[in-house]
């Protein structure tokens, strides 16, 4: 009985790491937070008509862009661009603060799912204030006084929850405003990060191979044109073209990721859903809608009929949220007691619930990238590694488990790597002579 009871205790000690390391992994994920760069986009996946509302807002620099997004977009029925631009004044101006209001009241009035917004052209002079004082351009005061500026600039798109572009500078010809306009793109980084906008980076693509500034490149087919005209500032239309390549990157593959969460169950309002899914959606209401709870009150949890082999009552499977509901089970052994007779003893399975965000982890599609194999490495401290190893092309290298990594031996266990002859951390002596293919013969000594 007693040498029963010590295995059955091994038995559950075995599997106590991998049930922990389950539950942590549902208190650490949020169940709506599977998988998020499949579930949340940059872009609304439902506009207004199915239609996004573009316009593009600056100076000098917007111009071009424009004319350079028309011809990349101008067939595309899920785009309505404006085709004038919103402009915004020079950003060093004395009225700032007010041509800033009245932009925001702009924005404010006008249909808009996506602001693309370039600015600069004119931004490298000094700043005039309202008491007449001015702030030589390129000191620290100046480029403080811009961040604030640049930041409550792109405050005014904030009110209208429109997925915002910002494009930065591109290099220049002279030295002192190609080393200022890095600076001023640091700042428009930094700001766009922070109010959750994103930064298109622009500076490299018109460099040459050594990082300088470069009036000819490459267009889009490959062909070296003439991209920046004689200023050293502007672009021609085969630099506008380019110029719109790198926005054009980013609002495509957003577009993309917009268009395959519209399949998201439940991701849209009930109105939304209708439109792409009518036959569901009333099956399927969204969690925070009146049907959604009168429902909920007249469902009852499936049941699985199927009973257990020892007679306990069939399992309750997962709610509606996907949850893994706690499932405790009973077995039941027939043991040799100490006395030589048989005996019965009934002992509690737990099944603990799972999250659903759990169960999304564990079985979540890979599309067409083949499945990987699963290693499972006991670590210190009662802790369960576990690795998922997809070998590259057809070629089987086979599976080296977490643990035996090198990186793992030597940062984590702290063991002492065994050199490899001819190495460089092999200082043994007398050397020994490289056994690897790869390895070439020594030349002969000469003599005499």
């Amino acid at each position: 009985m007693a040498d029963a009871w010590q295995k059955l205790r091994r038995s559950f000690a075995a599997i106590a790491p991998l049930v922990a390391l389950v539950l942590a992994l549902g208190a650490a994920v949020p169940a709506n937070a599977v998988d998020m760069e499949q579930s949340t986009t940059f872009l609304s996946p439902f506009p207004d008509n199915d239609i996004y509302q573009v316009t593009v807002f600056g100076d000098g620099f917007a111009e071009g862009l424009l004319g350079g997004l028309v011809q990349a977009f101008g067939s595309d029925v899920r785009l309505n661009i404006q085709r004038q631009i919103t402009p915004i004044a020079n950003i060093p101006t004395w009225d700032f603060e007010g041509k800033t209001a009245a932009l925001e009241q702009k924005i404010a009035e006008q249909p808009l799912n996506i602001a693309i917004v370039m600015t600069g052209e004119d931004d490298r002079n000094p700043f005039r204030n309202p008491d007449s004082k001015r702030i030589q351009v390129g000191t620290d005061a100046w480029i403080t006084e811009y961040t604030r500026r640049i930041d409550r600039l792109m405050r005014a798109f904030k009110r209208k929850n429109a997925s915002v572009y910002w494009v930065g500078l591109p290099n220049f010809a002279r030295g002192d405003a190609n080393e200022l306009a890095q600076r001023m793109n640091d700042v428009i980084r930094e700001r766009a990060y922070l109010n959750g906008y994103k930064y298109i980076d622009v500076y490299q693509g018109f460099a040459d191979e050594n990082g300088a500034y470069s009036a000819y490149g490459p267009d889009l087919e490959g062909a070296i044109r003439l991209l920046r005209v004689r200023d050293g500032v502007n672009f021609t239309a085969a630099g506008n073209r380019r110029l719109a390549h790198f926005v054009e990157k980013e609002l495509r593959s957003d577009l993309t990721q917009a268009k395959s969460n519209r399949n998201v169950p439940l991701l849209g309002a009930e109105a939304e859903q209708e439109k792409i899914n009518p036959g569901n959606a009333v099956k399927t209401p969204a969690p925070s809608s009146p049907v959604a709870d009168a429902a909920s009150a007249n469902t009852k949890v499936p049941v699985v009929r199927n009973t257990a082999t020892d007679g306990t009552p069939p399992s309750q499977t997962s709610a509606a949220s996907g949850d893994q509901k706690a499932d405790n089970g009973k077995i039941t052994l027939r043991l040799i007691g100490s006395n030589g007779r048989e005996e019965t003893q009934t002992i509690e399975v737990l099944r603990p619930a799972i999250p659903a965000s759990v169960v999304a982890l564990m079985a979540r599609r890979e599309g067409s990238v083949p499945r990987g194999d699963l290693v499972v490495d006991q670590i210190g401290g009662g802790l369960t590694l576990m690795s998922s190893i997809t070998p590259p092309g057809n070629r089987d290298r086979g599976r080296l488990s977490p643990t035996q990594a090198p990186y793992f031996r030597l940062l984590v266990k702290g063991e002492r790597l065994q050199p490899k002859p001819g190495r460089a951390d092999d200082v043994s002596w007398p050397p020994k002579n490289d056994s690897t293919t790869d390895a070439k013969p020594a030349d002969p000594v000469p003599r005499g």
